[in-house]
C-alpha cells in the first residue's frame, strides 16, 4: 500500500508499507509546451551552425588541397597568376578590430557606468534607449558618416601620431611627409585607423549594454556598505561595482571584439584594398577578410569561389570560438564574487 504525505501523521498498523509517494518532476501542460519550444529553438540555433560550419568547410576543401599552408603565410590575392592567400587581411582584419576595441572599450565602460551609478533615475530610460538605437544604425550609415565627416579629421590625427609618435611602426607612415609643410595628406587616408573608428561606433552599443547590465545587478547592500564605511561614489565602483562586473567587462569586450571581426560594409567603403601585410595603422591600404568577400564575392568565378569561402571558414572559427569564450566568461561570472 502506498500512502500520501498526509498520511504519514498518522498512527500506522504494524507492518504497514509508509513509503511517501514518488512526486514526478515531469513539466506538464503550458510548462511542457514551453520547454519543448525552447528545447528546439536552441536545437536549432546548434543545427544552422553547425551546417554553416559545414558548408563553408565543404565548399574550402578545394583550396586547401590546391594551395595547402601557403594560403595561410602568402599576402597577395591574386587569382589572375594564381597566388591566392589571407595572410594580409587577417593581419588587417585583427588590426581594424584592434583599433575599434581600443576607441570602444573605455566610451563603453564609461558610458555603462555612468548609466548605472551617476545618471538622474528620470534620464537612465531615455539614455539606455540612446545606447540601444546606436545598435540599430545600420552600418552603411556608419560608413557613409565616417568616410565623408570623420575622414579629413582623422587623417589630420594620423599626421599628428606619425610626427610625434613616429618612432613606433604602428604610426610611421612611409612616404608621408609627415614633418614637411603641407604632408601627403592623401597617404592618410583610407587607412586601417579610419575604418576602426567606424567600427568602434557600431560595437560600443554591445559592450556598453553587456556591462550596464552586469553593473546593474551588483547587491545594493554591498554597495551601501562601501558607503556607509566613508567610501566615495568612485571608491564605492572602484571596491565594489567593477569587481563584482569583471565578468560582464570581459565578456562584453570579447562579445564586441567577435563583431569588429567581421564587420563587413562600413570597412568595405571605407579601406582601400591591399593585399600587403601594413605594420601601421594609419597608412593607406589594408584589407580585411569580409571585405575582401564582399568585394571579389560577385565576379568570382567557382575557384576563386571557393577560396572566398575558404576565408570567411577561418573568419567564421575565430568569431566562433571568440563569442564562445565571451560567453563562457559571462555565465561564470557569480553574484558578488569578487568582493567576497
Amino acid at each position: 500500500m502506498t500512502t500520501t504525505l498526509s498520511d504519514l501523521d498518522r498512527p500506522q498498523p504494524d507492518g504497514a508499507d509508509i513509503t511517501a509517494r514518488a512526486i514526478s518532476r515531469r513539466n506538464t501542460g503550458a510548462d511542457a509546451v514551453f520547454a519543448h519550444a525552447t528545447r528546439a529553438i536552441g536545437t536549432s540555433v546548434l543545427v544552422v551552425t553547425g551546417g554553416v560550419g559545414l558548408f563553408l568547410g565543404y565548399q574550402a576543401i578545394p583550396t586547401f588541397k590546391r594551395y595547402g599552408l601557403s594560403f595561410f603565410t602568402e599576402q597577395q590575392w591574386s587569382p589572375d597568376t594564381d597566388t591566392i592567400g589571407i595572410a594580409a587581411v587577417l593581419v588587417g582584419t585583427f588590426q581594424v578590430a584592434l583599433v575599434a576595441m581600443v576607441i570602444a572599450f573605455p566610451l563603453a565602460l564609461a558610458t555603462a557606468l555612468y548609466i548605472s551609478e551617476y545618471a538622474p533615475a528620470r534620464l537612465k530610460p531615455t539614455l539606455v534607449s540612446m545606447v540601444d538605437l546606436m545598435a540599430a544604425v545600420p552600418s552603411v550609415i556608419y560608413g557613409l558618416f565616417v568616410a565623408l565627416l570623420i575622414m579629413p579629421y582623422a587623417a589630420d590625427l594620423s599626421i599628428w601620431f606619425d610626427r610625434n609618435l613616429g618612432w613606433l611602426p604602428i604610426f610611421e607612415v612611409p612616404g608621408g611627409q609627415a614633418d614637411a609643410p603641407i604632408p601627403a595628406l592623401s597617404q592618410y587616408f583610407f587607412s586601417a585607423f579610419v575604418a576602426g573608428i567606424a567600427v568602434s561606433m557600431m560595437v560600443l552599443p554591445m559592450a556598453c549594454a553587456v556591462m550596464r547590465q552586469v553593473f546593474s545587478q551588483t547587491p545594493p547592500g554591498e554597495k551601501e556598505a562601501a558607503l556607509a564605511l566613508g567610501a566615495s561614489t568612485w571608491g564605492m565602483i572602484r571596491t565594489v561595482v567593477l569587481p563584482f562586473g569583471r565578468g560582464g567587462i570581459i565578456g562584453g569586450t570579447m562579445l564586441a571584439l567577435g563583431r569588429a571581426l567581421g564587420e563587413t560594409i562600413a570597412v568595405a567603403l571605407i579601406i582601400s584594398p591591399s593585399f600587403e601585410i601594413k605594420w601601421s595603422l594609419t597608412e593607406q591600404g589594408g584589407s580585411t577578410i569580409s571585405s575582401l568577400i564582399a568585394n571579389r564575392f560577385g565576379t568570382a568565378s567557382p575557384s576563386q569561389l571557393s577560396a572566398l569561402l575558404a576565408a570567411g571558414l577561418v573568419l567564421f572559427l575565430i568569431t566562433l570560438v571568440i563569442n564562445t569564450l565571451a560567453a563562457t566568461v559571462v555565465n561564470r561570472s557569480r553574484s558578488g564574487a569578487e568582493t567576497d
